[in-house]
């Protein structure tokens, strides 16, 4: 059938010409695999004869289907890309995929520590030793200022202002942001600083191995994950800290532009889904709290 053909020929075409990654050339392979599935059950036998209808249709059903908004999307951007190549060698003159967008998927909210537990990670027992005292003030520092794992692991010594209580960071965009650090981090990052000299650092980074090499985005996510393992038996990684972090401040100030300036956000738009984090908060304890919010198990209904 002609759809294979041509879906044969763009896939060699993007290993040979385009050099893609047998990754990348898979998820191709699956997700227009897809689309050539659904066109044959509706008797379409060319790609010319693919229009937009029938596109959001099979968008539809497949979401019906279960497939999630991000699959989808990815299905419509494989579709856009193998219709350019149709093109160029004449195949086709038009775009069924173009203008079509995926449904919106269900937004998910970030996964958080509460304050309880933050304070157990943090307060659990040190050892006074190179690697934990460094663990400890990375974490620290995580939770305290709100850093990004890119803002953490490009941190120089020369970013750091302790006697003020300031820690300079670079996030996205290459815009510079000054933050607020904590007693505690502030005391952590005191203890940390006379082991790392005695490493001899390589160049200036804040957090570096025994070796005095700067930590990796990949060594700090491990620390992570091994210090939510041993403190409080979950998985945990950076964004998590920061996501505790933005709601703790958000639930305790009510001060939305203040966090979203603190979290180097563009746009207060991404700075609102705390907000919702905030009302899980409220509502679990009204919930737990108010003598009137559930109902016995023996009440009519």
């Amino acid at each position: 059938m002609r759809l294979a053909t041509d879906l044969d020929a763009y896939l060699e075409h993007l290993r040979s010409e385009r050099q893609v990654s047998t990754h990348t050339l898979d998820g191709y392979r699956r997700d227009l695999g897809k689309l050539v599935g659904l066109c044959e059950k509706a008797g379409i036998e060319s790609w010319k004869n693919l229009d937009v209808r029938s596109l959001r249709s099979f968008i539809a059903r497949l979401h019906a289907q279960g497939l999630s908004s991000r699959s989808l999307a990815r299905l419509l951007s494989a579709t856009r890309g193998l219709y350019q190549y149709l093109h160029r060698e004449g195949v086709c003159r038009h775009d069924p995929a173009n203008g079509l967008r995926p449904p919106k998927g269900e937004r998910r909210l970030p996964r958080t520590l509460d304050a309880d537990r933050a304070q157990q990670l943090l307060d659990g027992a040190q050892d006074d030793d190179f690697i934990a005292r460094r663990d400890q003030a990375l974490l620290e520092l995580f939770y305290s200022s709100g850093l990004r794992l890119s803002e953490l692991v490009g941190l120089n010594l020369d970013g750091l202002d302790l006697h003020d209580g300031l820690v300079r960071v670079l996030g996205k965009g290459n815009k510079t942001r000054e933050l607020p650090v904590g007693s505690k981090a502030r005391a952590a990052l005191e203890q940390w600083l006379p082991l790392r000299a005695l490493s001899n650092p390589a160049d200036g980074a804040l957090f570096v191995s025994q070796q005095g090499r700067r930590l990796s985005p990949r060594a700090v996510q491990l620390r992570v994950r091994q210090a939510g393992v041993r403190e409080l038996g979950q998985h945990l990684h950076p964004h998590m800290l920061r996501h505790s972090f933005a709601s703790h401040l958000l639930e305790s100030s009510q001060d939305l532009r203040a966090v979203q300036e603190l979290l180097g956000h563009a746009d207060i738009a991404t700075t609102q889904i705390y907000t919702h984090l905030d009302f899980q908060h409220l509502a679990t304890v009204y919930d737990q709290a108010h003598p009137r919010a559930k109902r016995s198990k023996g009440d009519a209904s």
